[in-house]
């Protein structure tokens, strides 16, 4: 496979400026030295959780990369954060998946947790002695939060959570988990009945099970959690509020990290796919030279461009505080969807070599499967996508949460 771009691609200085750069350079340097050796490793033992690459990455900030100066962050944004998680899944999507992972609740606290709940929980995000999951899918409600069935009741000054969550990325990392509960009586419409809390997870009653593989991303812990009392001010946002805290979670932090883990596998693929293509001798030439492969490669490559521009425009939007749910929903579904048919057709243009299971595309037509159901099924994204078409998309969290980031107003003294 030949190598990724070691600068950003013209179509993306737009999105950029110098300080997106370096954290770009920083990522593919990182990624080289530390992810690259371990990849091999991580495949190998699917049965293991990759911890060290957890580790490293927390030593450099990343889990921290939305956090405010003021709490000691990075406080760079969300263009930033996709630079990070896309640049590494080029290399690793499992290692991506781990940093994507924790920064989605990092955003509910951010939005939501008061400054005290703040100060108690993003110190430990930023010095990376804390990794955080988000436990709101369960077994049998899926992906429909209206479903969920874990449930909250108030015992003095205390929350006793009953239930079971799984799907739960970084489970086996965390040190807490942000948990969706059903605090209200039966009959109680889904936007009033659910609560959000944060569960650490060393509280008594608290049962993680043994990692079980999936079939891809392998090294990244995707578990179950059980039930666990914890106090009453380990609620996040205000009772009843849980529903806002997963959908704005979901569209402003899962959607466009999906879309970003995507695309790294996506330009692994066509990497992967043009280094065989124009290695493998035909008929005094190459396979790269045939024009009946040379179409579908086509086909690949202005996928993969789109793709791109959408992933990092719907996060530029983010960055400037605009209203845009619709932007990061349509990267996320568009980008898994593209990355999708390239890796088919990536498998197709391998012959008989794509079936060797030591070799890399595999573990990319594996990988990608793991980007169509966390933050919503293509089915639950075109129902959104519907909603902004006919105007009924009402609640803006891109334009709500603004005031709240640090990063809403463009830096004046970047280049």
């Amino acid at each position: 496979m030949h190598a990724t771009p070691a600068t950003p691609p013209p179509a993306l200085r737009p999105y950029l400026t110098a300080r997106h750069e370096l954290l770009w350079n920083e990522a593919d340097a990182f990624a080289a030295e530390h992810v690259a050796p371990r990849a091999v490793r991580m495949e190998a033992a699917p049965g293991m959780v990759e911890r060290k690459v957890a580790d490293l990455m927390a030593a450099r900030g990343w889990f921290a990369v939305t956090v405010p100066s003021a709490f000691g962050g990075l406080g760079a944004g969300h263009v930033a954060k996709t630079v990070l998680i896309h640049r590494i899944a080029c290399v690793s999507a499992a290692a991506a998946a781990i940093l994507q992972a924790t920064l989605i609740p990092v955003g509910a606290l951010l939005h939501f947790a008061t400054y005290e709940q703040k100060g108690r929980w993003l110190p430990g995000v930023v010095d990376g002695s804390l990794l955080l999951s988000i436990a709101v899918t369960e077994p049998t409600a899926g992906g429909h939060i209206g479903g969920i069935e874990t449930t909250a009741e108030k015992a003095g000054n205390h929350w006793l959570i009953t239930g079971s969550k799984l799907h739960i990325g970084n489970s086996h990392l965390a040190g807490a988990h942000l948990v969706l509960a059903r605090t209200a009586e039966a009959g109680v419409r889904t936007s009033q009945a659910l609560t959000a809390f944060m569960v650490e997870s060393d509280r008594h009653g608290l049962s993680v099970p043994a990692h079980r593989p999936g079939l891809g991303l392998h090294g990244f812990s995707a578990g179950r959690l059980d039930h666990v009392r914890v106090p009453v001010d380990n609620m996040i946002g205000e009772l009843g509020q849980g529903l806002n805290v997963a959908q704005s979670s979901s569209i402003l932090y899962g959607r466009p990290n999906l879309a970003a883990v995507s695309l790294g596998i996506h330009e692994a693929v066509a990497a992967t796919t043009t280094s065989y293509l124009k290695g493998r001798p035909r008929y005094r030439g190459a396979l790269s030279d045939l024009p009946v492969l040379r179409d579908r490669v086509g086909d690949m490559e202005a996928r993969l461009r789109t793709a791109r521009i959408l992933a990092y425009q719907a996060v530029h939007l983010l960055d400037q505080g605009l209203s845009c749910d619709a932007d990061p929903i349509n990267a996320k579904h568009l980008g898994h969807q593209w990355a999708m048919t390239s890796a088919q057709d990536a498998m197709e243009l391998h012959g008989a070599h794509a079936l060797d299971r030591e070799y890399l595309l595999q573990r990319l037509w594996r990988d990608i499967q793991h980007t169509h159901p966390p933050a919503g099924t293509g089915e639950v994204q075109r129902i959104r996508l519907s909603d902004a078409a006919f105007d009924e998309d009402h609640i803006q969290w891109s334009e709500r949460l603004a005031a709240d980031a640090a990063w809403a107003q463009p830096d004046p003294t970047a280049a």
